[in-house]
């Protein structure tokens, strides 16, 4: 018969190593179970003894005897969620992992953030993929993971690099070399990819950009490399300055010809496809739309027609700015 226990909103914990008996009588203290004994004699006859596991349980009220054993062998812990976003770099990631999963032996978020960030220099992981990677970047795959709550930032990073190897396909390698390209540039190419367009149908074509571009020695321009630069100088506010654009490092993409040395973001799977399966066009340029105002952009194949939509998106962009400098003097 169901049991009806006031349990049910609270996590019980089986810890690990505990025998049948031990977890049937803490169930049971916990009024879990209404009695022991008729569930212990159920376990030995049945053999079932050998398949509880251990983790942090939520009891549904009323629950029958064989619904909490069956709970016990399918195993349950709890955890913690950690959302990865498309597009992040290492010191978004370091700081959301900091957050969720603290290290040991720190005083605050700053050097929890520090110490996190430190693990991200840690390339062992990623050697066999990138032999000449100096840190993670690029290889912290985005996603919303559900881990254990009692893992600690190091087995964290090592969840995103193995779910980043598992998205990586033996037959991608393949295709990046069919393409003149070497994995490493794949990622690299997705990460640009996973910033310049949020639109997944669009990608490729923005992936056609860049290698219609590299093909043609013409520096890539794209802002996203100038922000990483300024990330790696420690001066990143969130604004692009004019000092950002002249900045002299191998990530300005508006002077260097070339990809940058290193991906520049967490790729998603659909950036990684476009890099792999760029369309053929003949642009050369793109720009925001305007006009739809949804994120997409227009595209160009001469310098003539990209100026008009360059000077379309300033005129827009400085309506804006005078629209929410309106707004905020109005509110004040």
């Amino acid at each position: 018969m169901p049991h009806t226990h006031d349990k049910a909103s609270q996590y019980v914990q089986i810890p690990r190593g505990a025998a049948p008996g031990e977890i049937v009588a803490k169930l049971n203290g916990e009024g879990v179970l209404q009695s022991s004994l008729p569930v212990q004699i159920y376990l030995r006859v049945l053999g079932k003894t050998a398949n509880l596991k251990s983790g942090e349980y939520r009891f549904a009220s009323p629950i029958t005897p064989l619904g909490v054993i069956k709970k016990l062998e399918e195993g349950e812990e709890r955890s913690t969620k950690l959302t990865i976003i498309e597009g992040w770099t290492r010191w978004e990631i370091a700081k959301e992992i900091a957050e969720k999963f603290p290290p040991p032996n720190t005083e605050n978020q700053k050097q929890d953030e520090k110490a996190v960030f430190e693990l991200l220099n840690d390339t062992s992981q990623i050697k066999d993929f990138d032999p000449t990677a100096k840190n993670l970047e690029g290889y912290l795959y985005p996603d919303t993971y559900n881990l254990p709550r009692e893992f600690t930032p190091k087995q964290v990073v090592k969840a995103l690099v193995d779910r980043f190897k598992k998205e990586w396909k033996p037959e991608f390698t393949d295709q990046a070399r069919a393409l003149g390209r070497t994995p490493q540039d794949i990622i690299t190419m997705a990460s640009m990819i996973e910033t310049e367009s949020k639109l997944p149908d669009e990608r490729r074509i923005v992936a056609s950009v860049i290698y219609n571009r590299l093909r043609r020695n013409i520096p890539l321009g794209l802002d996203v490399t100038n922000i990483y630069a300024a990330k790696l100088a420690g001066i990143w506010d969130g604004t692009l300055h004019k000092s950002d654009l002249e900045r002299e490092s191998p990530y300005n993409s508006r002077k260097v010809a070339g990809l940058p040395p290193t991906p520049v973001a967490s790729p998603s799977a659909t950036s990684i496809y476009a890099a792999l399966n760029p369309v053929q066009t003949d642009y050369i340029f793109y720009v925001r739309n305007v006009e739809k105002n949804d994120g997409s952009h227009n595209f160009y194949n001469n310098g003539a027609d990209f100026e008009r939509g360059k000077a379309a998106y300033q005129r827009w962009l400085e309506e804006e700015r005078k629209l929410k400098a309106a707004q905020n003097q109005n509110s004040n």
